[in-house]
């Protein structure tokens, strides 16, 4: 029997992913990366700078504040739902933000088949600079620790990307994040995000062989190809050691379907020598209706459905490991305790599965309540079948779930605010399902999976 040249190691982050390593490789996680690393974070290299009377090294207290945000991850939604936590006791034991994902761009130059944006309507916009900057800004005063810098759309599509990750570093971010399908990740690109201060670049490329790839991730206004995709993602890591940089650190994941579940060794194999992680990731259903059950696996779903005595259409997940794992039932969800997100005109949601904030809890500029153009012009572009729109015909206006006060607010006033202190409670009450948005949720970490 062949031996594999990895081992399947539990993800970090999300219930059913994965992380592929090296057999016997004693390669550090991303948190010790990060820490191991520090000295090269912009934020601790312009703290430095502007503090260079100051004989003690703070190296030291940037690992610590690292080391505390990715602890914070986890415990503070844990801790917030187990105390029922209010309204009063989050301003009380100062709960805030540990991310907060500005949507820089919402156009996407793919049509991915098992993305939301192929069901739901999502403007090609991209956001305002100054609207930008000032989300920076309040980021920054509010001492959060981390920006991704994306959301529904390929980041790489706004020519400001690198400034705005540039000034974020300026303003003391500790990490900066984006996810990108690398398409537009030319040599240029690549320096400006290097030199720009990016800590964690994710790709997504789904399929270990071309055909695979080229079948999940087809262009929008142009052919997508894996192999120029490829040759990215190669060649950021050779401009990343040129420059003598350890950051961004690099990961790249595959969503697991039917197609991609049996290449998981080709495409450890494409990757393993240019990123710092390959990943897998469990596939939610997000319109497109695709399969990630073979007929075996199909066979295994009923079983369980049978000695569990419950019913067909209960929620499932396999993960990495092909382990098929049933619900029994729902439990409260982290993200409304953790992050919050901001759309390119200025919706705020509190979780990245709500699509486009169809539950706002609040608006950071006018424009997201004035008017909903943007949106109605992808659905006449669709009936008028123009480039590059040709496969969204399955698309639809989003049903919104939330109608908060109209007014323009900050992002401590909505973190603190009524709105999602709504949602909160009831998700401490474990009671998330008569949330709207919340009751037909895909995402795997708000189920109780039963283990065997």
């Amino acid at each position: 029997m062949k031996e594999k040249k990895y081992d399947v190691v539990k993800g970090e982050v999300l219930v059913g992913s994965a992380l592929l390593k090296k057999s016997k490789s004693k390669f550090p996680d991303r948190v010790q990366y990060m820490l191991d690393n520090m000295h090269h974070n912009k934020a601790y290299i312009n703290y430095k700078e502007k503090n260079n009377k100051i004989k003690k090294d703070c190296l030291d207290d940037f690992k610590k504040k690292y080391k505390k945000y990715r602890i914070d991850w986890e415990s503070q939604p844990s801790n917030c739902i187990g105390n029922k936590y209010n309204f009063t006791k989050l301003i009380e034991e100062d709960i805030r933000p540990l991310c907060v994902d500005i949507e820089t761009a919402a156009i996407c130059d793919l049509a991915c088949p098992f993305c939301f944006r192929e069901f739901t309507t999502t403007p090609d916009k991209i956001i305002n600079e100054e609207f930008c900057y000032n989300i920076i800004d309040q980021v920054a005063d509010l001492k959060i620790p981390s920006i991704k810098f994306n959301w529904r759309g390929e980041p790489l599509l706004h020519p400001k990307l690198p400034n705005f990750i540039k000034y974020a570093k300026e303003k003391g971010i500790l990490e900066t994040i984006i996810n990108t399908n690398a398409t537009n990740l030319n040599t240029k690109t690549s320096e400006k995000l290097i030199k720009a201060g990016l800590d964690f670049i994710i790709y997504s490329f789904d399929g270990g062989s071309k055909e695979t790839y080229e079948k999940m991730r087809p262009g929008r206004f142009k052919k997508n190809t894996f192999d120029h995709v490829y040759e990215n993602i190669k060649n950021f890591k050779i401009i990343r050691d040129k420059i003598g940089s350890k950051l961004p650190y690099t990961k790249i994941q595959m969503i697991l379907t039917k197609d991609t579940f049996g290449e998981q060794e080709s495409f450890f194999d494409l990757f393993t020598d240019y990123v710092d992680d390959v990943s897998l990731s469990q596939y939610t259903e997000r319109g497109g209706k695709l399969s990630d059950l073979d007929e075996d696996g199909l066979s295994q779903y009923y079983h369980e459905l049978k000695i569990n005595n419950l019913n067909p259409g209960t929620p499932y997940m396999r993960d990495a490991f092909g382990n098929l794992k049933i619900s029994r039932g729902r439990k409260p969800c982290e993200q409304p305790f953790q992050r919050i997100l901001i759309t390119y005109e200025g919706r705020v949601a509190m979780c990245c599965y709500d699509w486009g904030a169809t539950y706002p809890v609040g608006y950071m500029d006018e424009t997201a309540y004035k008017s909903t153009k943007d949106y109605e012009d992808v659905m006449n572009k669709v009936k008028e079948n123009k480039k590059g729109f040709e496969l969204l015909s399955n698309i639809k206006m989003p049903k919104i779930h939330n109608d908060p006060e109209k007014t323009v607010s900050t992002l401590k006033e909505i973190w603190y605010g009524n709105e999602i202190n709504k949602v909160r409670n009831m998700h401490i009450k474990n009671e998330g399902e008569k949330v709207s948005i919340c009751k037909h949720c895909s995402f795997k970490d708000v189920y109780d999976w039963i283990e065997k």
